[in-house]
């Protein structure tokens, strides 16, 4: 069988788009004289929909185009992923589906069985189970068609199952001679080794050939790397789409490929790219041309900066560098070396005159107390006002520049340096922001080295250095990705640390700025646990107090 993969980039609820493009690339698979021409998980109305199917009127149209989608085919397959209902009294009747179509009909629909319910998935809020699987047979092959997490839980490979049903076990006992997964796996760093490793046990095991088609592109915060994968019966990798990008593979099961090894690159390579890719993503599909950066003179605004530059182009990018009476020379120095470097717009506004008009307002209701931290967030909010007023007049998206370290502990002040329309970095560690950095300076500076090498600082206060207030970022991170990451709490992560002070008071720091979190903007999500959706904890609480 000749198999035709489409990786494509949907946009979420754009029902004729999506439609037209499945059709596009059907027709030119025809063309190329494939037997069957697949597409990802959901690809109609693209992944996640969330509460958007719960409107009929987004379902009929779903609907209506997914038959006027199978009335373009001809004897050459179809397969889809989109929505399907049925009429009951019980349940949401809504099903996540793969349909195979060809002579002008919906000729098979296979719902998925296995309905994700953690981290970024919550499907089962939309999404009944499929009540059973069943094999197609299509052009001499008996088609075994699953969806996305159906395909993850091999009692053989995994020491732990979240499911105790396995539907590709019950589609192999159905005698399929060939399997297909359609599917829309986020990206994360690791994940698409793992999945190399997963799928290559599998078909090793069983002794049978798989497609397995990703989505790709990047929705809000959550990114698709695409990488789709074909196995041969020994488990070898022989057919892979490229990462962070569309992609059209044919797939001839008659013939002999090269065995495929390599799937990731390095650390830096692959959270370059797809933070890349992520912030282009953004803009394009919210029609941005233009994006805002405030540049501090610091490690953290030079990297957005420069990614910024790296995904929609150095004439689109424009930064403010924003100094007060506390900016050390050398961090105006910096940034303007960074913004030669990076040949974009900038401008420079002082904001002490309007830190100090604010003081002298509020000195009569201040009192007699003493400067506090309150006067620190002052001059970053000063900056938040200037930034999205800014945003708001020339139609910016404007970039915030926290990484996950601060966001983490809440180093960062609400309705100050928080502002902006996406958070680049919020998924990234400090210590990772260096190794990042010292990857885009790997053929020439860049990011010049004094940035780089310098001491973090908040600038808000004389002599101030981020280490005034955290642990070196080194330990802090370590104390971080065990708790966020790995879910280990204060008594084992003390025992690794040596220092239960430190640990309590980081672990407090994180609980109690979740307030903060849940109004920060959409961050990128190039780890296993971001911010955000993918995690649910409480701002009021007594866990830890």
């Amino acid at each position: 069988m000749k198999l035709a993969l489409f990786q494509i980039d949907t946009v979420i609820g754009d029902i004729k788009g999506n439609k037209e493009k499945i059709i596009t690339g059907y027709r030119k698979a025809v063309k190329d004289k494939a037997d069957l021409v697949v597409f990802p998980e959901l690809a109609l109305l693209g992944y996640p929909s969330l509460d958007l199917v719960e409107k009929k009127e987004f379902r009929d149209t779903v609907n209506i185009a997914a038959h006027e989608i199978a009335a373009q085919t001809n004897a050459v397959g179809l397969l889809f992923g989109s929505l399907t209902e049925e009429d009951d009294v019980v349940g949401t009747n809504l099903f996540n589906s793969a349909l195979l179509c060809y002579e002008g009909k919906i000729q098979f629909v296979q719902h998925k069985t296995l309905i994700p319910n953690y981290d970024v998935f919550d499907e089962m809020r939309y999404f009944e189970s499929a009540r059973d699987v069943f094999v197609h047979e299509f052009k001499g092959e008996k088609l075994g068609i699953s969806i996305c997490e159906d395909i993850w839980n091999d009692k053989d490979y995994w020491k732990k199952r979240l499911y105790s049903n396995d539907p590709v076990e019950r589609l192999l006992d159905k005698k399929a001679t060939f399997l297909i997964n359609i599917s829309a796996s986020p990206y994360s760093y690791g994940k698409r080794k793992a999945r190399l490793e997963m799928l290559s046990a599998l078909t090793e095991k069983d002794k049978i050939g798989l497609a397995y088609v990703c989505n790709v592109g990047a929705q809000t915060d959550l990114i698709f790397d695409g990488a789709s994968m074909c196995f041969d019966i020994a488990g070898n990798l022989i057919q892979l789409g490229k990462n962070f990008d569309e992609d059209y593979i044919l797939y001839d099961t008659d013939k002999k490929y090269e065995q495929i090894t390599k799937v990731e690159r390095t650390f830096e390579e692959e959270i370059h790219d797809a933070l890349v890719y992520g912030l282009k993503e953004y803009c394009t599909k919210l029609n941005f041309k233009k994006v805002l950066v405030g540049l501090s003179g610091g490690l953290d605004s030079a990297i957005v900066a420069y990614l910024a530059v790296q995904a929609i182009g150095k004439e689109n990018v424009n930064v403010v560098m924003l100094p007060s009476k506390y900016s050390s020379e050398g961090s105006v120095k910096d940034s303007e070396k960074l913004i030669a470097n990076l040949g974009i717009l900038s401008n420079k506004i002082s904001i002490q005159p309007v830190v100090d008009k604010a003081l002298e307002t509020l000195q009569p209701l201040f009192g007699e107390k003493p400067e506090d931290i309150t006067e620190e967030n002052l001059q970053s909010r000063t900056r938040g006002l200037l930034l999205m007023a800014l945003s708001n007049k020339l139609k910016y998206l404007l970039l915030s520049t926290g990484n996950k370290s601060e966001m983490a502990v809440g180093y960062a002040t609400l309705y100050g340096d928080m502002c902006g329309g996406l958070a680049v970095i919020a998924d990234v560690y400090k210590s990772d922001l260096y190794r990042i950095a010292n990857f885009i300076n790997r053929n020439g500076e860049i990011i010049p080295e004094a940035i780089v090498t310098k001491a973090p600082s908040a600038e808000l206060r004389p002599d101030q250095t981020d280490q005034d207030s955290l642990p070196p970022y080194e330990l802090l991170d370590k104390i971080l990705r065990m708790y966020l990451e790995e879910n280990k709490e204060m008594e084992e992560i003390s025992q690794m640390i040596g220092d239960k002070e430190i640990v309590k008071n980081i672990l407090r720091l994180v609980d109690h700025n979740e307030f903060k979190r849940r109004q920060a903007a959409p961050a990128l999500r190039v780890s296993n646990k971001a911010f955000g959706y993918g995690r649910r904890f409480p701002i009021v609480q007594g866990w830890r107090k």
